[in-house]
Formats: structure tokens, sequence, C-alpha cells
């Protein structure tokens, strides 16, 4: 499951890259987040990717995630991959709501335990980039 994960990751880097950023995958260092680099107008950045196999309103960080992208000082991005579409975060630029205790799995790693954990909740229309996924489902 991490391999394809990680696939993702990388997938979504080349991306971005061919569209004027300069992205290096982090996601297997020891940094809090999943790729690092510029943004197309020169600003150092960090993100955090998360893929979903089921669409949500809202699309949920946890705060100690939010907390170290935002400690970096630098623009601080929050990308989430659902069936229905890719979204894109710039968390500088938004109020952030207040967080909520959700049950969570107790590391990054798949887990059956779960504990409650401070997370915010982002609505769908803070995202910066939103690109509607074609499915037959939506």
């Amino acid at each position: 499951m991490i391999s394809k994960i990680h696939k993702l990751e990388k997938a979504v880097v080349d991306v971005l890259n061919l569209d004027g950023w300069k992205l290096e995958w982090t996601g297997e260092g020891s940094q809090s987040w999943d790729a690092e680099g510029l943004t197309p107008k020169g600003l150092e950045c960090v993100v955090e990717m998360k893929f979903r196999n089921k669409h949500y309103d809202t699309k949920m960080l946890e705060k100690f995630k939010y907390d170290k992208l935002i400690g970096t000082g630098k623009v601080a991005l929050y990308f989430v991959n659902d069936p229905k579409a890719n979204y894109l975060f710039w968390l500088n630029d938004i109020e952030m709501p207040e967080p909520e205790n959700k049950y969570c799995p107790d590391t990054t790693m798949w887990t059956k335990k779960r504990v409650l954990k401070p997370c915010y909740l982002l609505k769908e229309n803070d995202a910066i980039l939103i690109n509607k996924n074609n499915s037959e489902n939506n």
C-alpha cells in the first residue's frame, strides 16, 4: 500500500513540475511533508499530500501536520485527491477553523488502532486549485 502512495506522490510532483514548479519528493525522508521546493513564482514551499478513497465535503488535516508545515516559514500547501477532485490548499492564506477532535490512526502507517487527534476540517471552496476527476460516479 505504501509503495502505491509513494507512486501517487511522485506523480503529483511530476505533474506540478510540468507546470513550472520545482519540487522534489521527500516521502521517504524524515520530513513531515511529502514534497518541497519552489512554487512557479520561485517561493520556497512544502507540500503535504493525501489520497482518499472516499469523497468528504471537508478535507481533514491533522493540526500536528499543519503546525509542522506552517512552522517551516515557507509556503505551506496541502494537496488532497479524492474520487471527486484534486484540491490544493495554500494554508498560509486560509483562516483556519477551530480544530475538532477526530479519531485517526495512531501513526502515519496504516494501523487499526485509533486515537483522538485535533484536526482541521477544510472547506472545498478554500482550495485554490480544484481539478474535477472525470468519473461516472460523480
